[in-house]
C-alpha cells in the first residue's frame, strides 16, 4: 500500500505558482506509484508485446526532463541519459537498470529542472529547442512536460494494479 505524501497545487495562485505546483504534484505521483516496490517489481512489464514497465518510465521520465529543461536552456549538447542520440524510447528498456541508478537519474535531472525554473525571470524567458528548431518560452516547457507527466502517470496506474493490485490517485 502507497502513502500519499502528495502536496496539491493551490486552488489561488500565480500562473507559474500553478504551473509548477502542479508539475511536482505530478512528479510526486509518478514517485509515489513506485513506492514500496523492488528492482524486479518495477521491471514486470504491462502486456505482451509491450516492454512498458514502472522503472521504465521514470527512466524515461529523467530523460524528458532533460531534453526540455537541460537541454532547452543550458546546454543543447549535453548527452542524454540512456542513449547516444534522442531515443526517448531506448530508456523504457530498464532490464539492466536498477531502482537505485533509475531514481536516481530521475531526482537529479528533476532537480536540475527545478533550478532552471527557479533561476528564470519568467515565464516568458526562451530556450531554444533543439529537435524543432526553434524558441520556446518556459511556460511552454512546464505545461509540455506536465502533459508528459499526465499522459504517463495514467501508464503508471496500470501498470501498478498489474504489480500487486494497489490503485488510487
Amino acid at each position: 500500500m502507497t502513502v500519499d505524501h502528495r502536496v496539491g497545487p493551490p486552488s489561488f495562485g500565480d500562473e507559474r505558482e500553478t504551473l509548477r505546483a502542479f508539475l511536482d504534484y505530478q512528479r510526486a505521483t509518478l514517485a509515489m506509484k513506485c513506492e514500496g516496490l523492488g528492482d524486479e517489481e518495477l521491471k514486470e512489464r504491462s502486456m505482451p508485446p509491450s516492454t512498458l514497465t514502472l522503472l521504465g518510465l521514470v527512466r524515461h521520465m529523467a530523460e524528458v526532463e532533460r531534453a526540455w529543461f537541460r537541454r532547452v536552456f543550458e546546454d543543447h549538447d549535453v548527452p542524454m541519459v540512456w542513449s547516444d542520440e534522442i531515443d526517448f524510447q531506448a530508456a523504457y528498456d530498464a532490464g539492466g537498470s536498477s531502482r537505485a541508478e533509475a531514481f536516481g537519474a530521475w531526482e537529479a535531472e528533476v532537480e536540475h529542472s527545478r533550478r532552471i525554473e527557479r533561476a528564470a525571470a519568467s515565464l516568458d524567458v526562451a530556450g531554444y529547442q533543439p529537435r524543432w528548431e526553434e524558441q520556446v518560452s518556459l511556460r511552454m516547457v512546464m505545461v509540455h512536460v506536465l502533459l508528459e507527466y499526465g499522459r504517463h502517470n495514467g501508464h503508471a496506474d496500470f501498470l501498478r494494479e498489474g504489480v500487486d493490485g494497489t490503485v488510487g490517485a
